[in-house]
């Protein structure tokens, strides 16, 4: 059995011709082998060929297993290829360094085949676990700037009021993987206006009440598109794009659904939302002040807003400014 051009491909570093060939006996049907007998020909390897995984000696003549590690973490390049250490040392003192140069596991020699090949395959379902969660979070961002590109606004209202929103999120008690998953899924709040005709998105002026209605498809059109999901960010992302017009007085769209009924994260994103639309500039309106927007806040406490998520996005003005600041419009 061959290994296919696109498997995994794994170097390994070992100054012992007798270890490496161990290796290529219990890894070769399995995965692409590259091989490296010291340290500056494992650095130059890593570069040129950009392993999936690199299992590294420690004990080596010329740069040790330490060194080799650290210089692959200084490198861009190779900084998030997995390094597993094979070695003989198996003092706690010995695997402290080895993860404080940025290894993430450790497989102690005489090499038992079963457990170089279960190490190995489960640091690669976690390099490929990471590079699906990448690429779903870059369709996410890119839907978000899709609907961006129908409406009225630019990009930087999204990157702005995903960020107040994680900010709130924060002070509202979300841990930091919830707020970090907020961030990500408020772009997609209103990814339901690519349904939404030019005619009615693009009108200059007021809309009309049949045109209102169909605008107001927008939300239940967007949590369409993400589709049903059970939990993750794309749950969260469907829950937002649904509820964001939603009221905490029961007066908002889609379902007119009141008070907590609404998911903190739509009751989070509608103040964010609002907020960046206030404080800048539409074709149909200047921008408002900091201070006008606030008073717009208090004033709609328990009417559109729930009153605790306003207080508490008050009490974080500084750092929403300091937003707005990093992402401001060109004039």
């Amino acid at each position: 059995m061959h290994p296919h051009p696109y498997q995994p491909l794994i170097l390994a570093v070992d100054d012992e011709a007798s270890n490496l060939q161990l290796l290529r006996q219990v890894l070769q049907d399995h995965y692409r082998l590259s091989f490296a007998k010291d340290g500056r020909r494992a650095l130059e390897l890593a570069q040129q060929e950009r392993p999936d995984l690199i299992l590294l000696d420690v004990m080596m003549p010329g740069m040790s297993g330490y060194e080799v590690c650290a210089a692959l973490k200084a490198q861009a390049a190779t900084a998030a290829i997995p390094v597993i250490f094979v070695t003989a040392l198996a003092a706690t003192d010995d695997e402290v360094e080895g993860f404080a140069v940025g290894a993430v596991d450790y497989i102690t020699k005489p090499l038992s085949p079963a457990i170089v090949r279960a190490r190995v395959r489960t640091h690669l379902s976690l390099v490929r676990m990471e590079e699906l969660r990448a690429s779903r979070l870059e369709v996410v961002q890119r839907l978000g700037l899709a609907a961006e590109y129908r409406d009225n606004e630019t990009g930087l209202h999204v990157i702005r009021m995903s960020h107040f929103a994680r900010l709130l999120g924060v002070a509202a008690g979300m841990h930091a993987q919830q707020a970090d998953d907020l961030l990500h899924a408020a772009p997609m709040h209103d990814v339901g206006k690519i349904g939404i005709p030019d005619r009615i998105l693009q009108k200059p002026g007021p809309l009309d009440a049949d045109e209102w209605r169909i605008m107001q498809g927008h939300a239940a059109i967007g949590a369409s598109i993400i589709g049903e999901h059970s939990t993750g960010m794309l749950a969260l992302a469907r829950s937002i794009a649904l509820t964001h017009h939603e009221k905490w007085d029961g007066s908002g769209y889609p379902h007119g659904l009141a008070g907590t009924a609404i998911p903190l994260e739509g009751r989070i994103v509608a103040i964010a939302d609002v907020f960046d639309a206030l404080t800048s500039v539409r074709p149909y309106k200047p921008a408002w002040t900091v201070a006008a927007a606030v008073d717009y806040l208090h004033q709609q406490k328990d009417r559109h807003f729930e009153a605790r998520l306003v207080d508490l996005f008050v009490g974080q003005l500084p750092q929403m400014c300091a937003i707005r600041d990093r992402w401001a419009e060109q004039a």
